[in-house]
């Protein structure tokens, strides 16, 4: 998995400031009423809007708040303006990045995009330049205080899991995009997990050492903290030695 999952998974024990809680809301607000748009407005018989509901209340977005971004979609015009945009590209140190946007403006996207990876010492590249890197896989994280690992693991295999990742605090549960739902089930009855979702799973890594990682983190938060960005995956991984600097200054 992605050394950058990795660092999501530090921010989360860390916490997050009422300011990105704000963004974060109205980021999964887009991705419900982009849902709602493809699928319909029911959760039973639409599968990205059960997935992203679910997404919102791992992240403790209110109630209110998802049912009132699904009556918003019903015919909304701003569900309607909202496209989706992937941009591929290489960050610092060859790092493959793939970022995914949903937008009213496109060329406004693209820009401030753009402007990030230069600025951080990387480029955009051509569609499909790094898109076949990644694969789309739901991943769950569950911490592991208070459970028995090993159980765990089997468990989730048993449920139909593909594989199972041990790291440090917690453990990383990789299934096929169709199978979220029902590894989640039977995981959360040993332990609720930290987050469960359908994400880009590079099938392959490459590894930085303290100051190039570090450079490469900048981009991927930078670009995560643009209004449009829905999602960035990243090919970088870390050595645990980089992973405990980055928990001390998260």
């Amino acid at each position: 998995m992605s050394g950058h999952s990795k660092w999501s998974s530090i921010k989360h024990q860390k916490g997050v400031t009422d300011a990105r809680r704000g963004q974060l809301f109205t980021k999964l607000t887009r991705e419900i009423m982009v849902a709602v748009r493809e699928g319909g407005a029911s959760a039973e018989s639409n599968f990205r809007l059960r997935l992203v509901i679910q997404r919102a209340r791992d992240n403790n977005m209110p109630v209110e708040n998802i049912e009132r971004a699904v009556k918003r979609a019903s015919g909304a015009q701003e569900a309607a303006s909202l496209s989706e945009v992937t941009v591929e590209g290489y960050g610092p140190n060859g790092v493959a990045v793939l970022v995914e946007a949903l937008t009213d403006n496109r060329n406004r996207t693209l820009q401030e995009v753009r402007s990030l990876f230069t600025r951080h010492g990387g480029s955009l590249g051509e569609s499909g330049c790094v898109a076949w890197l990644f694969d789309s896989k739901g991943v769950i994280t569950v911490e592991t205080d208070g459970v028995d690992v090993e159980e765990l693991a089997l468990l989730a295999i048993d449920a139909g899991a593909e594989d199972v990742k041990v790291e440090t605090g917690y453990l990383e549960i990789l299934t096929t995009p169709q199978n979220l739902e029902s590894v989640r089930q039977v995981v959360e009855q040993k332990k609720s997990p930290v987050s469960a979702e359908v994400c880009r799973v590079p099938s392959s890594t490459v590894v930085l050492g303290e100051k190039e990682a570090l450079q490469a983190l900048k981009l991927l938060d930078h670009l995560e903290e643009l209004d449009d960005v829905q999602h960035v995956s990243a090919n970088v991984d870390f050595s645990e030695a980089v992973l405990e600097k980055l928990r001390t200054q998260a």
